[in-house]
């Protein structure tokens, strides 16, 4: 350690007025004490929670003056295509009684006791991957649900040759039919593409609780008749129509039918009170602003709730509000350009996928492994992947289950395109920003300031061909 003979200062010297170690006082301020003194070139407060919140920038936002937005359709004749769901005791799978429902044929049926008459007769049966379940053209005897795993759906082709024609997966069901038509046959072969365990309804124990029910052979009754209704391909009551005609015949008299009981989607809230204490407010405003700082990223923290909520919630979000008929399965696990394909070709003008980081990441070890290279494409700035010309834009509030699956999202968006919409209102009191306020609440006895911070929104379907998900995605790598 090197003293300055000259001075009786020790170089290097860290505090001011304290003795060095060797006894002697300092006579100069010390770096460690200067640097409480001095002026730091410094950043504003960071938050690692902020990422590119793509769907709140890509829905076109409409307002909501009333605080809600009504949904009017044509009517449309709900035929019960939604999906089952079982309870499990150990290994042992029960469906549950009320889902029966889901079944076309009992759909807005409601006697309990039948359906738990009907619940206590499928039969549990586990398939092998490759195991054929039922055969084309053969009797159709079983109705079936899909508890776990994969089904193939396989037909014949215009020339001959076999080809998938659908997934089935968890909840789906097949063989509907045989409820309803003694005489049925299967208009296509059935093969596990994975382990796959089932619940089975013969037709006998079907037809053996319709005999001891007057109700149930109403209800297939009023289903058959039902099935009578003109409707198209979408089960929207029919507008009758002539063509191609000569000469005077009498045209035909229609009138578009609305739905009686159209949805309504109310505005959703996302709020936090945030506190910030006088004396801060007050001493350590220079040179940056807290209170200022404080609320933008209590701000940016709603936001991210806001992106959440849309994709999550159980009422507007959209992996929950997608028809059951817009849903598909990857054929195979991971994500590959033909599912991609068959998910775009669903619906008129697909214009953006979304998806979470690791699942676009699956899509692009899909594409390496078939030679094939997407491009990027100029998205707002921002290089982006695309596929097909859509724009493959990241959002990890898509959730990733068990950490093995997920689900990729492709939408059509606006009014006028009849599209998915983002609802909010402008214009409340103490507006921040567009369907954000901040409201100051007062000082408590503590000292302590209060501001309320409010994001209103919501989401709309405005028909179901609007958006479509691709799901059960694998995202994780394969062991090699």
């Amino acid at each position: 350690m090197s003293v300055d003979a000259g001075l009786g200062v020790e170089s290097g010297g860290e505090s001011s007025g304290a003795p060095a170690p060797n006894g002697q006082a300092r006579l100069s301020l010390g770096t460690a004490a200067a640097r409480n003194l001095a002026t730091t070139t410094k950043s504003a407060p960071q938050m690692q929670g902020i990422t590119s919140r793509w769907l709140l920038r890509i829905l076109p936002w409409v307002q909501v003056s009333g605080g809600t937005y009504r949904v009017n359709r044509r009517l449309t004749y709900t035929v019960g295509d939604g999906r089952v769901t079982f309870i499990q005791t150990g290994s042992e799978v029960r469906v549950i009684p009320e889902e029966l429902g889901e079944l076309p044929v009992l759909r807005g049926y409601d006697d309990i006791d039948v359906l738990n008459a009907l619940a206590d007769r499928f039969v549990q049966r586990e398939f092998t991957p490759g195991q054929v379940i039922s055969e084309a053209g053969a009797a159709a005897d079983h109705a079936y649900l899909v508890v776990h795993g994969k089904v193939n759906q396989i037909g014949t082709g215009k020339y001959g040759e076999q080809a998938v024609l659908g997934v089935l997966a968890d909840g789906d069901h097949f063989g509907n039919q045989v409820l309803a038509q003694s005489d049925s046959t299967w208009d296509f072969t059935a093969k596990a593409a994975t382990a796959v365990t089932l619940l089975g309804l013969p037709r006998e124990a079907f037809q053996a609780v319709v005999d001891q029910s007057d109700s149930l052979r109403e209800q297939i009754q009023r289903f058959l008749s039902g099935t009578q209704l003109a409707q198209n391909k979408h089960g929207e009551a029919a507008i009758h129509l002539a063509s191609g005609h000569e000469g005077e015949p009498d045209l035909p008299g229609t009138f578009v039918d609305y739905e009686i009981s159209p949805r309504e989607y109310e505005l959703s809230v996302a709020q936090t009170v945030l506190r910030v204490h006088s004396r801060v407010a007050d001493l350590y405003n220079q040179p940056m602003n807290q209170v200022e700082h404080q609320l933008r990223l209590t701000i940016e923290a709603l936001r991210e709730r806001q992106e959440h909520e849309l994709i999550n919630n159980r009422d507007f979000g959209l992996l929950y509000n997608t028809d059951y008929s817009q849903r598909i399965h990857a054929h195979s696990g991971p994500p590959t350009p033909d599912d991609l394909d068959e998910l775009i070709s669903r619906r008129r003008n697909s214009q953006f996928l979304l998806a979470h980081p690791q699942t676009i990441a699956a899509f692009g070890r899909e594409c390496n492994r078939r030679g094939l290279y997407p491009h990027s494409i100029d998205f707002h700035g921002n290089a982006v992947p695309s596929w097909r010309g859509l724009p493959f834009l990241p959002c990890n509030k898509i959730p990733i289950n068990g950490g093995h699956t997920s689900s990729i999202i492709v939408l059509r968006l606006g009014e006028d395109n009849q599209g998915v919409i983002g609802l909010h209102q402008t214009g409340l009191p103490d507006e921040f920003e567009p369907g954000l306020s901040v409201r100051f609440m007062g000082i408590n006895e503590k000292a302590i300031i209060s501001y309320l911070v409010s994001a209103y929104y919501s989401a709309a379907v405005l028909v179901p061909d609007a958006i479509g998900i691709l799901e059960n995605v694998e995202v994780a790598r394969a062991h090699s």
